[in-house]
């Protein structure tokens, strides 16, 4: 179903700075050894094997063509997730011919000889699946959808078009196209961002010229517009073979049946050339070197310092993940305990393994204060390991994180899409699908011994490659004996992009097959959703109390809602809720900091807080069988916070820091913005949860005190909770909360729903140099309590709601190449609703683009038809299937019953609507909720190339907001 009462507002989030851009897609890196035995169709062999006593059973086969598949049988939902992952990633290309794997994720969902021109996504719509996605990694490209079962058969044929009968469709007016698309991508991670080509930096002087590690996997915008059609072919024809390839098929499967298919539709595809194994490439450094750059989009300098280390899987690679968890994780960190705690030079700092199938990394960075020398982290960095070697890793310490890594492990496992990635995974780099059984082991047989081994081995006084990235005008704070990075900026030149036709139909030889494959497969036997019962309940205190019991795996997740947040910070004081939210983990009366946070690791749990603007909220996750012990630290933690000074402190500068990074983020500053024009200063939602820097420099600990005492109350709590839990052993839990906690009334504050503008209006805030513009428009929309407020986001399926199913997709990527993506949302609460168009689009069409988008909204009401209803309703009603598959999507659900008050049975009521709706319905809700003459138009981008052109849209000379 379709989720339309989640606001997604600008909190603490937007400005956590992702530090790196490591794989493009979802996935981060690739995984070592291929096994390439081969066995005939009817030599299968069904492996039950899992960790602990959690497993996973599956069955693998090879097809005689070489393709090796992997199925696995999960009842829980009537769904099936089906992937497809090459191996062949970015470190099979050739120098000078980078970004060609990438480049196939992208193709591979354009055409294919069978389904047609945009027919993999027009299925997907159709069918209600979770729309066709993709993943590239320096080893493996991933090919994944989840669908509901009855569509099983369709996918499984789309899906063997694309391996088999997809190459012929590939024209130069398509490579052309396409080539904008991932260019724009690569403005949008890499070019557009602070610290966006960081990670260039730092391969480029890790690994040798000519190591396949030594290029990023997006490639670079020059070998891109080089690649000939001739080239792209040749790419394909030596890797997207089926020897080559490993199919996962994961859900509610009939096992015969679905061997059967796999068998008609796959095992015609001829196998390609034997491919060898590569042999692994490790980095070796003989010195180390540091290099420099100024970055356009910094907002404060950044120190990256990593080392050589060893691929995936490899003995040590175990041992390197505590070891970097344990120097930069947590108040007994090394590293947090000198940078943070005691120097106070950074809030921000991670080391992590960047490992894949031929090499690995690990790379430590620290995002310094404004104005921090980097000379005083690295100091501090050093001091950090010299206290590690003095005093290793405590029992307690490796217990604490390997708990940890087996909760994480098992939360990979909980939904059938992240079950056939693991499997596939381990089927191509471990050596074998049944290495998820020794993973788990290997993870939990780490040893003190082996963490101050593998320091000692790959760290202590070795050769490292260490970059400075420092905002403009701060090039004093680099590193000492730092050279320039050869970093290449792309310049902003009206008119530069390679022109192409969109339209044009390919025009190609079809390539034979034993059966006639452009007949679509019919449904399998229908299904009907049961969505899971929610029960609800409500304790003595006032505490609302809501959940889904579910013992799929043994997991549970849970939230405590705290009505208010932002709404109740004190005037001239926006931010108290926040630092609230910041402190309530750092400690309690009887725990220090540290305590506490090695209490909740031990076992194994996650627990976060948040603020936003209508709620404070501790949320988490844990092994059921620890569940009662980590209600018992929440409990404490609300009863009896500890209100330390020092985390106090630690804390505003923290948060003042985060603010400051807004401003390196064009999209955080278009979200920041926007929200000021659409609710007026005087209006609570205009500002962030942060705060502005003046207001946190002006909160006190006594205001967060009072805070707590006035506002936080059983009365205004809700608390949500899924997994492997009864409801009984639920209130168990929560007994003492429930007596100790006392009831006061807090008084939530009326907000007044932003009005529509008498007409559209047109704002710019310049970024200079920007490569890309950020495009944010929209008006206010429906309250989530609104009888429409389901229907309208129906009604925008199409519009912009639906990805590639949507018109404002298709015609600014498929067919303009503008921008990378494209969407349109209604967002809302009990308070008030938006209605927003975001995008990122290359700089120099910025005007075309906004035309494009407008000429869409003003032909959209009268131009839907009966075609993109019945689209609309097919995704909307059979994505239900899959509505409900993991923990997350249960606690949506509960949340949407227990906050906005919807009945238990909305998912059934809101099928009905779907089924009833009209052509007529649509354009009603479109001519209500859309209005294209109303609307705020906001770009965040480069004036000197930009501004003047905007004057175009007939909006008036744009209002510039940073003068």
């Amino acid at each position: 179903m379709l989720k339309t009462f989640k606001r997604t507002r600008m909190c603490n989030a937007v400005a956590v700075m992702a530090l790196s851009a490591i794989s493009i897609g979802c996935t981060n890196g690739g995984k070592p050894a291929l096994n390439t035995q081969a066995a005939s169709l009817s030599a299968s062999q069904t492996v039950n094997k899992g960790a602990s006593s959690f497993n996973v059973e599956y069955e693998r086969f090879t097809l005689e063509n070489g393709l090796t598949v992997l199925l696995h049988v999960d009842r829980s939902d009537p769904v099936a997730a089906v992937a497809l992952t090459a191996h062949v990633g970015s470190a099979r290309e050739k120098e000078g011919r980078t970004g060609f794997a990438h480049l196939f994720e992208h193709l591979l969902f354009l055409e294919s000889e069978n389904l047609g021109k945009g027919g993999l996504d027009k299925l997907s719509a159709r069918i209600g699946g979770s729309g066709a996605n993709g993943s590239t990694s320096r080893d493996s490209t991933n090919y994944y959808q989840t669908v509901p079962i009855d569509a099983l058969e369709k996918m499984i044929w789309a899906e063997a078009d694309k391996l088999g009968f997809f190459i012929n469709t590939v024209t130069d007016p398509v490579l052309a196209k396409e080539k904008q698309v991932v260019k724009n991508e690569k403005r949008q991670r890499v070019d557009n961002r602070a610290y966006g080509h960081n990670q260039y930096v730092i391969d480029k002087n890790l690994y040798p010229a000519g190591h396949p590690y030594s290029w990023q996997v997006i490639g670079s915008l020059d070998d891109l517009q080089n690649a000939t059609l001739a080239d792209v072919k040749a790419f394909f024809n030596t890797w997207y073979v089926p020897n080559n390839v490993v199919l996962t098929i994961a859900g509610d499967i009939d096992v015969a049946q679905t061997k059967s298919w796999v068998k008609k539709y796959f095992a015609e595809i001829p196998a390609g050339e034997t491919i060898p194994k590569l042999a692994t490439q490790p980095a070796k450094l003989d010195e180390t070197v540091k290099r420099f750059h100024i970055d356009n989009f910094a907002q404060a300098p950044l120190l990256t310092m990593v080392w050589p280390t060893v691929p995936e899987y490899h003995d040590d690679y175990y041992a390197l993940q505590v070891l970097s968890q344990y120097l930069s994780e947590g108040k007994n960190a090394p590293l947090n305990k000198v940078l943070i705690d005691e120097k106070k030079l950074t809030s921000n700092l991670y080391l992590y393994g960047y490992d894949a199938e031929l090499a690995g990394q690990l790379q430590l960075q620290v995002m310094a204060f404004n104005g921090v020398d980097l000379n005083a982290v690295y100091a501090g960095i050093e001091e950090a390991f010299a206290r590690f070697e003095k005093e290793g890793i405590a029992p307690e310490d490796l217990a604490r994180i390997k708990a940890g890594q087996e909760t994480e492990f098992y939360q990979g496992l909980s939904s059938v899409l992240g079950k056939g990635f693991q499997l596939a995974q381990y089927e191509i780099f471990a050596g074998n699908a049944a290495f998820i059984s020794q993973d788990v082991k290997k993870i939990l047989g780490v040893s003190q011994e082996d963490v101050m081994r593998v320091y000692r081995s790959y760290l202590k006084d070795k050769p490292y490659v260490a970059s400075s990235f420092v905002p403009k005008g701060n090039k004093e704070l680099v590193l000492a004996g730092s050279t320039k990075a050869n970093v290449v900026e792309e310049l902003i030149v009206e008119g530069a992009e390679e022109a192409f036709d969109a339209s044009i139909a390919a025009d190609y030889e079809r390539t034979p097959s034993s059966f006639d494959r452009t007949k679509e497969p019919a449904y399998g036997a229908s299904i009907e959703v049961t969505p899971p019962q929610v029960w609800q309940s409500t304790l003595s205190s006032g505490i609302d109390i809501a959940g889904i019991s579910n013992d799929e795996v043994p997991l549970v997740a849970f939230e405590i809602k705290l009505d208010g947040g932002m709404l109740l910070d004190p005037a001239g004081k926006a931010g108290t809720a926040n630092l609230l939210a910041e402190l309530l983990l750092k400690g309690t009366a009887t725990k220090t900091p540290k305590q506490l946070e090695q209490e909740i690791q031990l076992l194994g749990a996650t627990l976060q807080t948040n603020a936003s603007e209508t709620a404070v909220t501790i949320s988490g996750s844990v092994l059921s069988k620890h569940y009662d012990a980590l209600m018992a630290l929440v409990t404490e933690v609300l009863l009896s916070p500890r209100f330390d000074e020092a985390e106090f402190a630690l804390a505003k500068d923290d948060v003042i820091n985060q603010i400051e990074q807004i401003k390196a983020n064009p999209n955080a500053i278009a979200t920041a913005e926007f929200k000021a024009l659409l609710y007026g200063n005087a209006h609570p939602f205009a500002q962030t949860p942060l705060g502005e820097k003046e207001s946190v420099t002006a909160i006190s600990l006594d205001d967060v005190k009072a805070f707590y005492r006035k506002n936080i109350s059983p009365s205004v709590a809700k608390f949500h909770v899924v997994g492997d839990i009864e409801p009984s052993d639920v209130k168990q839990a929560l007994v003492t909360l429930n007596s100790a906690w006392v009831p006061k009334k807090v008084s939530l504050p009326n907000v007044s729903e932003p009005s529509l503008p008498e007409t559209s209006q047109l704002f710019f805030y310049d970024v200079p140099d920007a490569k890309q513009s950020v495009l944010y428009f929209g008006h206010a929309g429906l309250k989530a309590t609104h009888r429409d407020a389901y229907l309208a986001s129906v009604m925008n399926y199409r519009l912009g709601g639906g990805g590639f199913a949507s018109q404002l997709m298709q015609e600014l990527r498929e067919n303009k190449g503008y921008t990378y993506g494209i969407r349109s949302s209604f967002s809302s609460d009990q308070y008030t609703g938006e209605f927003i168009i975001k995008s990122a689009v290359r700089s120099n069409v910025t005007l075309e683009a906004t035309q494009a988008i407008q000429d869409i909204l003003l032909s959209y009401g009268n131009g839907y038809s009966s075609e993109d209803l019945e689209v609309t309703k097919g995704f909307t009603l059979k994505s239900g299937a899959r509505a409900f598959e993991t923990l997350g999507a249960k606690l949506n659900m509960v949340d949407e019953i227990s906050d906005i008050g919807l009945p238990n049975d909305y998912v059934l009521q809101q099928q009905a609507e779907v089924k009833a709706l009209t052509v007529d319905d649509v354009k009603r809700l479109y001519n209500a909720y859309v209005h294209p003459g109303k609307m705020i138009y906001l770009v965040v981008g480069d004036k000197a190339t930009q501004f003047k052109r905007l004057e175009a849209l007939g909006l008036g000379t744009p209002v510039l907001l940073n003068p």
